[in-house]
């Protein structure tokens, strides 16, 4: 697969009953040669995403969400240890950037930074396509 080419699963892009509000989108990507492979559920309030390369294995599972009263996140990991915090800054930027909570499953090794970094960008740049971000304000970095 080249690195620039994308393969979507088409078979995951629509809802699975549009009365329950279900959406769930596969994705992979090669990104520092190595295949990353992505799943997204979006529920009502809430997005749960998978991250993963080499297997099909939960690997580490994170939750974030928005904290009160000063709008600050509350990450927490939920199987995996706080050894290996890869995906915990993923979670949390995501909260920033949607606006709603996030279950992070991050199966992605610890000793490739570059890997982590451009999985984030990918999985960011898929929330963003399907309307999932919040806009951001001409005030805020980029």
């Amino acid at each position: 697969m080249d690195r620039s080419e994308m393969v979507e699963t088409t078979s995951c892009q629509n809802p699975i009953n549009k009365d329950s509000g279900v959406e769930i989108t596969c994705f992979s990507d090669v990104l520092d040669e190595t295949p990353v492979h992505f799943q997204i559920m979006r529920f009502n309030k809430q997005i749960y995403a998978w991250i993963g390369c080499s297997s099909a294995k939960l690997g580490h599972l994170h939750a974030a969400g928005p904290t009160r009263p000063n709008n600050t996140v509350s990450v927490t990991s939920i199987l995996g240890g706080t050894s290996d915090n890869t995906g915990v800054g993923i979670a949390r930027r995501l909260v920033l950037r949607t606006g709603l909570n996030i279950i992070l499953a991050c199966n992605l090794p610890k000793s490739n930074p570059l890997l982590e970094i451009g999985a984030e960008k990918k999985l960011l740049e898929k929330l963003t396509s399907l309307g999932y971000t919040k806009p951001r304000s001409n005030n805020l970095p980029q």
